[in-house]
C-alpha cells in the first residue's frame, strides 16, 4: 500500500469513528473544534485537516501540477 493510500485509508477509519460518534452522542461546536485532552474528538480535527492535506499535495505532485 501506498503512502497515499495508507493516508487516505486513516482518513475513512477516522471519518468513520467521527460518524459513529456523532450519531451516538451528537456533536457540539465545541468538542468538534476544542475538544480537551482525553475526549474522543480531541485533535480530530487538526489531525484529519492535516492528513487531506498531504493527499492533496501527493495527488498534485502525482501529476506534476500545483496547487
Amino acid at each position: 500500500m501506498s503512502d497515499k493510500q495508507a493516508k487516505i485509508k486513516k482518513m475513512l477509519e477516522m471519518q468513520a469513528k467521527f460518524i459513529a460518534y456523532e450519531q451516538k452522542n451528537g456533536i457540539t461546536a465545541e468538542e468538534y473544534f476544542v475538544a480537551p485532552e482525553g475526549h474522543e474528538l480531541h485533535n480530530y480535527r487538526q489531525e484529519y485537516l492535516a492528513l487531506a492535506d498531504e493527499v492533496v499535495n501527493m495527488a498534485h505532485s502525482d501529476k506534476g501540477s500545483e496547487r
